[in-house]
């Protein structure tokens, strides 16, 4: 009989941190949360500039509460969140929860943030169909996230979205990377294990959110250990926070 021998995942590589700012879109508030906030507060820790933009306001998140009353609430759960992690700047860009759609109008939002904020990394969320598993991943986080990637680029060139480059706004071609935050074809990792407390703190801000999903006995803290701890392992750390790199540049 042949033994069942069950192949490691690979190490993870460390992201560069040689960079001084970053900004990170994702779809709704508490999205970056849910693994990435623990490196944030590494990163703006380091004296990095790290600036959180969400494409919605997440306000069709809470099935007992109308849109037009989550919206507000949501926000200030995510402006309190990134205050945490030490994050000054949430941009919300106001497109619609729940129905956002790859696109040319997707792109064209994002592209004027990266314009405006200038950033050498993006950071953004998994965007592959699952999350390694079984569990299929969210239509608004895919989305997003293609279209992140996108605009990166977009961001760029001058003749796309040119209605932009107004009142002094030039195009920005200085994103060296995109990082997709809990992908499972990640190959990178940061160290966590300082700011991982953080980062759970960071998560737990978002009270009326989880709260609103039902899960009472749930706990942010053993939550976050689960994939932190096994992303540590790849990286040789107690915690780390892993990322699918994309570079921007021609040949990398």
């Amino acid at each position: 009989m042949t033994p069942d021998v069950t192949t490691p995942p690979a190490p993870l590589a460390p992201v560069a941190e040689d960079w001084d700012r970053a900004l990170c879109v994702v779809a709704h508030p508490d999205d970056l949360e849910f693994g990435a906030a623990a490196a944030v507060a590494r990163w703006t820790g380091q004296g990095k500039q790290v600036v959180y933009a969400m494409v919605t306001s997440g306000e069709a998140g809470i099935d007992g509460l109308h849109p037009e009353q989550c919206r507000g609430l949501r926000e200030a759960e995510q402006v309190e969140s990134a205050r945490i992690v030490g994050v000054d700047v949430v941009d919300f860009l106001g497109l619609p929860d729940g129905i956002l759609e790859y696109g040319v109008a997707l792109r064209r939002a994002i592209a004027a943030a990266v314009r405006h904020h200038r950033p050498e990394i993006v950071v953004t969320n998994n965007f592959r169909d699952t999350w390694g598993g079984r569990n299929l991943n969210q239509a608004d986080h895919i989305a997003v996230g293609r279209a992140t990637l996108d605009a990166a680029r977009d961001a760029g060139n001058r003749w796309v979205f040119p209605e932009q480059l107004t009142d002094g706004m030039e195009p920005w071609g200085g994103v060296r990377e995109v990082w997709a935050a809990g992908s499972p074809q990640a190959a990178h990792a940061v160290d966590t294990t300082a700011t991982f407390q953080a980062g759970v703190a960071s998560l737990e801000a978002h009270e009326a959110y989880i709260a609103g999903l039902g899960w009472e006995d749930w706990d942010a803290g053993e939550f976050l250990e689960g994939a932190s701890r096994g992303a540590g392992q790849r990286l040789g750390t107690t915690f780390a926070a892993a990322f699918e790199v994309f570079p921007m540049g021609w040949g990398s």
